[in-house]
């Protein structure tokens, strides 16, 4: 009885840990050199509210100028469980990379 719960509790992680979705955009001809910069974006009211905490993701500005890049917005790991507790005071992050 107690592997049945211990394998039940895991199937239930893996299926909450499966809703993580990653967004691809390609400006331009798309990453060239491989330089990345992160950040996190905030939002409130369950994703409806941008928040500009940390200075946010304002990806022209992490571009730099450049005129191809690659926008990856993901939900990692840590944003995950981080929106865990985060929902109850419906806040949620995630992670914006630029590729050079």
């Amino acid at each position: 009885m107690r592997v049945f719960k211990v394998v039940a509790i895991a199937l239930i992680a893996v299926l909450f840990l499966a809703g993580c979705v990653t967004h691809t955009h390609v400006v331009g001809d798309g990453a060239q050199s491989g330089q990345e910069v992160s950040a996190k974006q905030w939002y409130a009211v369950w994703g409806l509210i941008p928040i500009d905490i940390g200075g946010g993701a304002d990806t022209a500005e992490m571009a730099a100028g450049a005129e191809d890049y690659t926008i990856t917005t993901e939900y990692e790991f840590i944003d995950v469980v981080a929106n865990m507790f985060l929902q109850y005071a419906t806040l949620s992050i995630r992670t914006v990379t630029v590729t050079k």
